[in-house]
């Protein structure tokens, strides 16, 4: 039987890795193997580099789990040989030679577009770039309902912002056109637009689930995330 996977947690936009805390106890009681990077939240081009930097160096296979933006950054990731499946959470899944702009423009605008804040970071040698948050007062609401809202005021504070420019970045390959995939839909999400998750997951041939759930799907409904990931463990195991 093929050894179970490490299962390497990627977050996405406005969040960290602290977004699976509630997802990650119960995948250590399975006796599973966990990594969760901090992801820089750059470019998709080179924070994919980066996951898949990590998973190079961890021996045996990987189930990558990508929320949000981290979807779009496992289909790139994803790539690497030792990956035997991909689960995109409330994600972006991409087409090769497909950005997040494109993707998103098919579709109409989320909650989440009227309650961007842009701010200016240094970039060495070169013109400032752009960071994108979300309005602090909106993001309870609009990306983690459902969660305790003591727990969303402090996410809300302490958003890792997405660089303007990964928008616009094209995924150079997708890794789901080789590997097995399940995808789970955030129907009440306000932060991407479901449709644009179900089109992606439909496009890609997925497994599907969907959740009655905000963007914030593992915190808010951490068991279904676990369930989700059980089975393609299963899945990936034989």
């Amino acid at each position: 039987m093929t050894p179970s996977p490490t299962v390497v947690l990627v977050h996405g936009a406005f969040a960290d890795a602290s977004s699976f805390s509630a997802v990650v106890p119960q995948l250590l009681g399975d006796g599973l193997r966990v990594v969760v990077p901090a992801v820089p939240n750059r470019s998709l081009v080179g924070d994919s580099a980066y996951v898949a930097s990590v998973v190079r160096q961890i021996d045996g296979p990987v189930l990558l789990v990508g929320h949000s933006y981290g979807g779009a950054v496992i289909t790139v990731a994803g790539a690497e040989p030792n990956v035997v499946g991909l689960v995109y959470l409330a994600g972006y899944a991409l087409e090769e030679g497909e950005s997040l702009g494109e993707l998103q423009g098919g579709f109409p605008d989320s909650d989440l577009a009227a309650a961007l804040v842009y701010r200016p970071y240094p970039v060495d040698g070169g013109t400032d770039g752009t960071d994108v948050y979300v309005d602090v007062d909106a993001f309870p609401a609009i990306f983690a309902a459902g969660v305790d809202p003591d727990l969303a005021a402090v996410l809300a504070v302490s958003q890792r912002p997405l660089a303007g420019a990964a928008f616009a970045e094209k995924a150079p390959v997708a890794a789901w056109k080789t590997r097995p995939a399940w995808g789970l839909v955030a129907a009440a999400d306000r932060t991407i637009n479901p449709e644009v998750e179900r089109f992606g997951y439909r496009r890609a041939g997925m497994t599907v689930t969907e959740v009655d759930s905000s963007h914030l799907v593992m915190l808010a409904h951490p068991d279904e995330v676990v369930r989700l990931i059980r089975d393609a463990v299963r899945s990936t195991t034989g």
